[in-house]
């Protein structure tokens, strides 16, 4: 396999020429103006990232390449009347827009200026490329701070009386240059190099290096991008966007990538090269202006960006430059997008006929569902409120939260739990652990294709742009609008869907979702095949979730309704009971409490399944841990403070994690299973008299041993023979698999039990050998190495965690071949966590409410990938 590929003449794929170099090959074979160049392949980047050497014919490869260029073109490097200029690019199989390197004008020497201010007629934008590329290959190239040139720029400026760089004279270009050249000699020590090919060399090994630079690393962890992808890297002519005023740059969406609304949407700058737009250093005119200054570019664009869109059968977003009059298209991509643009264009390109029904249900990705679910500004707030300023709204959502003026005081502050905005002049892609870390993005400068307007709609992060009346002072951690001074700690509130921005904090509300979602959904759920089921412990919860499309509730925690102010003491007094009889006496008053608990759930959940879980955790989680609290507990309770205290020692656990709790409270203490299973069963019969049918499952935690759970099996049978719930309610009980001797004897197990629900938290807890609690500390460490792929508490460690639940369903269904299988839990809801639970067989997953419509999403896209007989 060759290393290098000209574009236009490979088939390969993505994964070979990552989706910048496979998309221009694309866009040259179906006719559209593309610059020519070639693309070294993502495996020389892997080979690199490995060894730290290039594959021993690369060099000869890239000159061949290089000739066939020049031959194409008709131009030669360090040719002094015709030169060849490049620009070089990344490119990875998966975009990751601004987050690696780019060099442009490569070329470009005191011979070859010359020569470009001859050809094109103007010496002026010949200096300015030369100096454009002189600071990007010292920065980016040779690793010297921008600061470096931003600092010699200034003092050039400021000596020859100039404010903005387009009025900068030639003579002053001059000076610059010079400038550039002396940072680099007292940096490197050595002269900028003159030979292109050199500067070829040394600019591709840059882009590889930068594959693992900090923000491409961050970025990839953020998005889950294996590091062992690589990218490719892109050598394309040049072509000129700063030649005059017939020439210009910009960006582009087949679509509105905010909204979804099928019109052309982007922004260009006329005398700019592409950095102009991206960087967010000018603000940018619409692109339906460029109708009216450059009728024949507009109508090649819009024929362009139709044929893209046919072509690809997805939103394209794409770079354009204008030289002279005359289109070129540098690239195209899949547009990044909303949330509601996702789901909006999935569902109007099916009713275009673009796409089918399994198409659009596969083109949305189910994470992103989650933007849906933010609650979204109060509308009458909002008419109660000032406008402090209006920006352009380039990602929606509600933002409200503290001011931030610095990424890396974005991520230390969310770290501790406080919700923060991000204000800055522009983003740049150093800033995207902060970016991610942010409830809301605030720029005074940039587009709605700059770079915070791009990955905050990747990321579903409400972000406002352009907002010029914001002035930032980073060093004084404050910002002004309009005379008033804003300071870090200050609440300010964002509007994403209008740009507006609100001083203080106004009231939200939860969204609706109608329209595009429901008929999306509709067809998700068309072609599922796992139930989707959610977990809530009270009825407002449960109305939440069936709302959302659960059909059923997967994971009711029992104890989450013992704190309860008015019932914690009661649980106290069960706890420091002295004897069985007055254990019973204080269970007698919570009986008639988890009756209203569970009827209020049932009726909500009217003719739909509800497994509810006896108590889990430990008994001491429920007795006060400070002074002061047990102090007023024993006042509360009208008994000694050294009672509380012998009782908390006496349940202390080294490990309470692996210690008394779930099934091993029943076993020791039948009485309290003994009240549960009564009020559960008391609650179904009176439902069941009112005429709500009632599909109860009692789930026993904790199980390792078949004979653990036929003992408790035995105490809720024996209650419901006793109440008289025998043929009044149909009833089951199952167990939880979180002990991998569960897992590994199942087939045991199932003889039992009428239904298993894996507890993954806990699975993966005891099966990994990680304390839930306190692997915080290092399993990030773990996923920056690479040991696990993901937070196996996030999602399913498949390999390990995943085979002890494959394991299981093959146990339990030789024993039990229909027995009902699921998992609760947050995984549950996780997107590659539900795929795998559709592929090894399960029935159902459960998750929190607002995750349901993910999951049946990841549910559908599922059985679509992996359809079963």
């Amino acid at each position: 396999m060759a290393n290098v590929y000209f574009f236009g003449e490979s088939n390969e794929d993505k994964q070979v020429l990552g989706g910048k170099g496979a998309n221009l090959g694309e866009m040259i074979r179906i006719g559209l103006p593309v610059p020519p160049g070639f693309t070294i392949a993502t495996e020389v980047c892997r080979i690199f990232s490995k060894t730290g050497k290039y594959p021993a014919e690369l060099d000869s490869e890239i000159k061949a390449n290089v000739e066939k260029l020049e031959k194409q073109l008709n131009k030669r490097f360090s040719d002094p009347s015709n030169p060849l200029l490049v620009s070089v690019r990344s490119g990875a199989p998966v975009s990751m827009p601004g987050m690696m390197d780019t060099v442009l004008n490569l070329g470009l020497n005191d011979q070859t200026v010359k020569a470009l201010a001859e050809k094109s007629g103007n010496e002026k934008f010949a200096y300015d490329c030369y100096r454009r590329f002189l600071q990007m290959f010292g920065n980016v190239v040779l690793g010297l701070e921008h600061s470096k040139f931003e600092h010699a720029l200034e003092s050039e400026k400021k000596a020859q009386g100039v404010e903005l760089d387009k009025d900068m004279s030639t003579e002053t270009l001059k000076n610059i240059i010079q400038k550039y050249k002396d940072v680099i000699k007292a940096d490197t020590g050595k002269e900028f190099t003159q030979d292109p090919i050199e500067q070829l060399m040394a600019a591709i090994n840059a882009v590889f290096d930068s594959w693992n630079n900090k923000r491409a690393f961050a970025y990839r962890r953020l998005n889950h991008i294996p590091d062992d992808m690589g990218t490719a890297v892109n050598v394309q002519a040049m072509v000129y966007g700063n030649l005059g005023d017939t020439s210009g740059t910009g960006v582009g969406f087949t679509r509105n990538p905010a909204t979804g609304e099928n019109k052309l949407y982007g922004e260009y700058l006329m005398n700019a090269q592409g950095e102009d737009v991206v960087a967010g250093i000018r603000t940018p005119h619409p692109i339906e202006d460029l109708e009216k200054e450059m009728p024949k570019a507009y109508k090649d664009l819009f024929a362009a960006q139709l044929l893209l869109e046919k072509h690809y059968k997805d939103m394209q977003d794409f770079e354009f430059t204008i030289e002279e009059g005359v289109l070129y298209l540098l690239q195209t991509r899949n547009g990044k997008r909303t949330a509601q643009a996702a789901v909006r264009t999935a569902v109007e390109m099916q009713k275009e006929g673009i796409l089918s029904k399994e198409q659009a249900v596969l083109r949305v990705p189910p994470e992103q569902l989650d933007q849906l679910l933010h609650k979204q500004l109060d509308p009458v707030a909002k008419t109660e409120a000032e406008v402090l300023t209006k920006g352009l709204p380039a990602s929606p959502g509600a933002a409200v939260g503290e001011v931030v003026m610095t990424a890396a005081r974005a991520k230390e502050k969310a770290e501790h739990g406080t919700t923060v905005i991000l204000v800055r002049t522009e983003t740049s892609p150093e800033d995207i652990e902060g970016m991610h870390a942010a409830q809301g993005i605030l720029t005074a400068r940039g587009g709605m294709t700059s770079h915070a307007a791009v990955v905050a709609r990747g990321m579903g992060t409400c972000c406002v742009s352009g907002a010029s009346d914001v002035n930032c002072d980073e060093e004084a951690g404050s910002f002004t609008i309009k005379g008033q001074t804003y300071k870090e700690g200050d609440f300010i509130t964002l509007d994403g869907a209008t740009g507006e921005v609100f001083a203080g904090k106004l009231r939200v509300v939860e969204p609706e979702l109608s329209g595009d979602f429901a008929e999306l959904m509709s067809w998700a759920d068309s072609f599922r095949t796992l139930k989707v089921k959610a977990n809530a412990d009270n009825p407002h919860d449960s109305e939440v979730a069936r709302k959302f499309g659960a059909e059923g509730i997967g994971l009711t925690r029992t104890e989450h309704m013992f704190f309860d102010k008015e019932r914690i003491l009661v649980v106290r007094e069960m706890i420091l009971a002295h004897n069985v009889e007055e254990r019973k006496k204080a269970l007698a008053k919570l009986l008639p409490m988890q009756i209203q608990d569970f009827k209020g759930i049932f009726k909500v959940m009217a003719g739909l399944p509800v497994i509810i879980r006896l108590l889990d955790p430990p008994l001491h989680e429920f007795l006060p841990k400070e002074e002061v609290d047990i102090a007023e507990v024993a006042k509360e309770m009208d008994i000694p403070v050294k009672n509380i205290k012998d009782m908390i020692e006496n349940l202390h656990e080294f490990n309470p994690m692996l210690g008394f709790r779930g099934c091993r409270l029943a076993i020791t203490y039948p009485e309290i299973a003994e009240m549960q299973a009564e009020a559960i069963l008391t609650a179904a019969m009176e439902c069941e008299a009112e005429g709500i049918n009632v599909i109860p499952q009692i789930e026993v935690p904790l199980v390792g041993h078949v004979k653990e759970f036929v003992i408790v099996r035995d105490i809720i049978k024996k209650v419901a023979a006793d109440i008289g719930a025998d043929g009044k309610v149909k009833y089951e009980i199952g167990t939880m698999i979180e002990v991998p001797r569960a897992a590994i004897t199942a087939d045991e197990i199932a003889k039992e039990a009428d239904f298993m629900s894996f507890g993954t938290n806990d699975l993966t807890q005891m099966g990994c050998g990680f304390s839930r609690d306190d692997a915080g500390k290092f399993l990030g460490n773990y996923v920056d190495k690479a040991i696990y792929p993901r937070d196996p508490f996030q999602a399913i460690d498949q390999d390990g965690v995943g085979k002890l639940m494959e394991i299981c369903i093959e146990k339990a269904r030789s024993t039990k071949p229909n027995i009902e299988i699921g998992i609760c839990g947050e995984h549950g809801g996780e997107a590659t966590s539900v795929e795998f639970c559709h592929k090894i067989g399960m029935n159902d997953v459960s998750c929190s409410p607002f995750r349901v419509p993910i999951a049946r999403l990841a549910a559908a896209q599922a059985a679509l990938k992996y359809p079963k007989n």
